[in-house]
């Protein structure tokens, strides 16, 4: 199994219309330059599905009014180049008041709480915008909320829920439809040396009773679609926290989830992406 690398350039007015089409077609992770993106796939996908997607979008950024230019080079990466080219890529990051992320082979930091994390073939290092956004949050709220029960809505990595359990969250559950993200995760659990922390396969709805706080770093179509469980998960006076949306999706997002039952609280804004935090 490996992964397609494409180096995609697009123009500003047109990226984040194309960060959501490239999402429908089945991108696993981005990182944005000035620009261009690089966008990864799985190559379960086939590289015939990938291409006839993104060259189909022109025709989409056209009819919206976009600049339609779209160019892109691509690569195939095996599993092994995968695991060595993030030994290279992957660098420590501060985090916050508190986290230090850093890959198993780094040097821990002296008077930081150390995520160790392995991404392996998923993705989620805590270098994006929105999982900084999510730690930042999930720092400043843990002492707000009783620290019973944490959830992670699309685990990834499982960053978030590692953070939770440092922070003292008593029991933490983190799904994902996934398996590589399972994967990943289960194996950051036990370099983090982590007891509590569950991963589980699966969608939200296999998360059973009530948490008081739950993560979703997702895009927006998705959280709009688990709003009801979502909502029906959080303790009465437990928090939620609600990433991935672009700017401009977020308000749809927070009307979904009030007429689930929640109550909209604060949004941040970093860039292009926007966290919202909700209550009941």
């Amino acid at each position: 199994m490996g992964y397609y690398e494409f180096k995609i350039t697009v123009a500003d007015e047109s990226r984040d219309a194309l960060l959501q089409g490239i999402s429908a077609i089945g991108c696993l992770g981005v990182v944005e330059h000035d620009g261009s993106l690089t966008a990864y796939f799985s190559d379960t996908i086939g590289i015939d599905a990938i291409r006839k997607g993104l060259d189909a979008f022109r025709g989409v950024l056209a009819s919206s009014g976009l600049n339609s230019d779209i160019a892109y080079e691509y690569v195939f990466i095996s599993e092994r180049d995968w695991n060595e080219s993030w030994k290279k890529k992957f660098k420590p990051i501060d985090v916050g008041e508190h986290f230090s992320i850093l890959p198993p082979w780094e040097e821990k930091v002296a008077g930081r709480i150390n995520l160790i994390i392995d991404p392996g073939m998923a993705f989620g290092t805590g270098h994006h915008e929105t999982t900084k956004t999510c730690l930042l949050y999930i720092e400043r709220f843990s002492h707000r909320v009783s620290k019973e029960r944490f959830l992670d809505v699309g685990t990834g990595t499982g960053v978030l829920a590692i953070a939770a359990s440092f922070l003292g969250f008593a029991s933490v559950l983190g799904v994902d439809i996934d398996p590589l993200a399972i994967d990943a995760a289960q194996r950051n659990a036990r370099h983090n040396n982590l007891k509590n922390v569950e991963i589980r396969e699966g969608s939200i709805t296999t998360a059973g009773g009530t948490y008081d706080f739950i993560a979703a770093n997702l895009m927006s179509e998705i959280l709009i679609s688990i709003a009801p469980e979502l909502a029906s998960r959080l303790t009465p006076s437990g928090v939620a926290l609600l990433s991935g949306m672009i700017v401009g999706q977020e308000d749809e997002v927070i009307a979904v989830m009030e007429n689930a039952g929640l109550r909209y609280r604060e949004t941040f804004i970093d860039g292009r992406w926007v966290t919202v935090i909700m209550s009941r």
